[in-house]
């Protein structure tokens, strides 16, 4: 092995990616627990009903804001103790990948929102191999319909997805179509996916369970005033949304534990980021069908990989 092989296996082992795995801060797990215990979705509280989880589900999902502040957005709620599941999403960009969207029979070269949005950013589109988005809202010639636009929810704005005993965050970036019998909700890109259950995630494989809560806010805040929409890793867009959804969550909730500073949630994005809701009257619509940021200090093992380094070299010479 040459000295910079070494090298690099060394860095590769002693600086994983910045971007490691969130624990699920105390209050916003307790919301899970609450929402999970709580029944079904009912009343006031329901946005819109009648979607299905499965094709086999019964419809009985709701578009929910029950136990949520008022205004501060919805979440997907099933009967029961039921949530939502999370099946696949591999529209869009499809660079960068390492084929396990290729399993996918349902695969569009847009999505929803990134095609429209993200041009100006210098980026083609969303890439389901990077991107971490959820597939929020129904458009299609099904009944029943939902825009999360009517609730405030702008599009590409932050949603908080707990998946397991782990919090990640996407955008909202897609909308499910009409390429199924009924209206489905629960889906989200192979990256988000991947985040939550590791490779085993393919384009046709997915998390079946309807344990998954995804939280899409309201208002332009939960907009990105900071992402790095030309990223070209799952890791480095995730790192660049987290500290503003970490503050989102926590304004929710009033649980500053997880907060990390470093981005002003309540900073208006600039003119270049923001979305109008002039997207409302869009007709271009498409349509179809492990992460988080506690950030690890490096300095320990900064000595450490000069020690190591120092004694592969010499000990190679």
């Amino acid at each position: 092995m040459r000295h910079g092989s070494v090298l690099v296996a060394i860095t590769a082992t002693l600086f994983p990616s910045q971007v490691t795995a969130k624990d699920v801060p105390s209050a916003l797990k307790a919301f899970y627990n609450k929402a999970r215990s709580g029944g079904d979705c009912t009343g006031a509280d329901v946005l819109q009903r009648g979607f299905h989880n499965t094709e086999w589900s019964g419809g009985h999902t709701t578009y929910c804001t029950k136990y949520l502040p008022t205004g501060k957005g919805f979440y997907l709620k099933g009967p029961g103790s039921d949530l939502a599941n999370m099946d696949i999403d591999c529209d869009g960009e499809q660079s960068r990948g390492d084929g396990r969207c290729g399993s996918s029979t349902d695969i569009q070269g847009q999505t929803r929102w990134g095609l429209k949005h993200l041009e100006k950013h210098g980026v083609r589109d969303l890439n389901a191999n990077i991107h971490p988005y959820v597939v929020l809202g129904n458009e299609g010639s099904y009944s029943p319909t939902f825009d999360p636009r009517t609730a405030g929810v702008e599009p590409l704005s932050i949603v908080a997805v707990v998946c397991g005993d782990e919090l990640v965050y996407g955008v909202w970036g897609d909308t499910n179509g009409d390429d199924n019998e009924h209206p489905m909700v629960g889906e989200a890109s192979l990256a988000l996916a991947t985040a939550c259950y590791g490779p085993r995630i393919s384009g046709n494989s997915g998390h079946d369970e309807a344990d998954v809560l995804y939280i899409a806010f309201a208002g332009m805040e939960a907009v990105p005033a900071r992402a790095k929409w030309d990223a070209d890793s799952y890791e480095a867009f995730e790192q660049s949304i987290t500290a503003q959804g970490d503050q989102l969550v926590a304004q929710l909730y009033g649980d500053k534990s997880t907060a990390t500073g470093g981005t002003d949630a309540q900073h208006t994005p600039s003119s270049s980021n923001s979305n109008s809701h002039s997207d409302h009257d869009d007709d271009n619509s498409k349509h179809n069908h492990k992460s988080g940021g506690a950030r690890r200090s490096t300095i320990p093992r900064l000595c450490h990989i000069i020690l190591v380094a120092s004694v592969a070299l010499f000990g190679l010479a």
